[in-house]
C-alpha cells in the first residue's frame, strides 16, 4: 500500500508541477498578491459566477488529492486523527507554498497567497472526507496489526527486540 501511495503521490506532484510551473505567454499579468483573502474577496465581489467557482474551485481541487495520498504513502493505520490531519495539512501547505515560490521565477505566473490557503483547504477537506473512514475500515479488516509494543511494568522499558527492530541477534 505504501509503494502504491508513493507512486501515486509522485505522479500527482509531477502533474501539478507541469500544470503550475509552465511558462505562459500572456500580454499582461496581475500583481503579486500577498494579502490573505484578497483574491477570494475580489472573485466573489460581483456575486457568485461560473468564473469565480472555476478559479476558486480549481485552486481547492489542485492539491486535494494530497489529503489522501500523503497518509497513504505513510501507510500508518493506528495514528491519531488529529495528528494525521495536522501533519497532512502542514505538508500540503508547504508543498503549496513551494509551488507559489517557484512560480515567482516563471514567466507569466504570479504568486498568490490565496492559492496557498485554498490548496491547504483542499488538502484538509479531502483528508477529512476520506482518511478517517478508510483507516477505520482497514483496521476492522486487518485487526490491530500495529499495536504498541508491551512495556515492562514499573520500568516502562521496551523489550530488547523492539530496539533491534525485530532482530534476535545480540551483539
Amino acid at each position: 500500500m505504501r509503494v502504491t501511495g508513493l507512486l501515486l503521490l509522485v505522479a500527482h506532484l509531477l502533474i501539478v508541477a507541469w500544470l503550475t510551473l509552465r511558462p505562459r505567454t500572456v500580454p499582461w499579468v496581475s500583481a503579486t498578491n500577498l494579502e490573505p483573502l484578497a483574491t477570494i474577496r475580489a472573485e466573489l465581489a460581483y456575486g457568485p459566477s461560473w468564473d469565480a467557482v472555476q478559479h476558486l474551485g480549481g485552486s481547492v481541487l489542485l492539491l486535494a488529492p494530497l489529503g489522501v495520498l500523503l497518509p497513504l504513502s505513510a501507510g500508518r493505520l493506528n495514528v491519531s486523527p488529529l495528528v494525521s490531519l495536522t501533519r497532512t495539512v502542514f505538508a500540503g501547505a508547504m508543498i503549496s507554498l513551494a509551488i507559489e515560490l517557484l512560480q515567482s521565477g516563471v514567466p507569466g505566473r504570479v504568486p498568490d497567497i490565496d492559492a496557498v490557503l485554498l490548496g491547504s483547504l483542499g488538502v484538509a477537506l479531502a483528508h477529512l472526507a476520506v482518511v478517517p473512514g478508510a483507516r477505520r475500515r482497514l483496521r476492522r479488516r486487518y485487526g490491530d496489526l500495529g499495536e504498541a509494543t508491551p512495556r515492562i511494568p514499573r520500568v516502562e522499558l521496551a523489550p530488547q527486540a523492539d530496539v533491534l527492530s525485530g532482530s534476535r541477534t545480540y551483539l
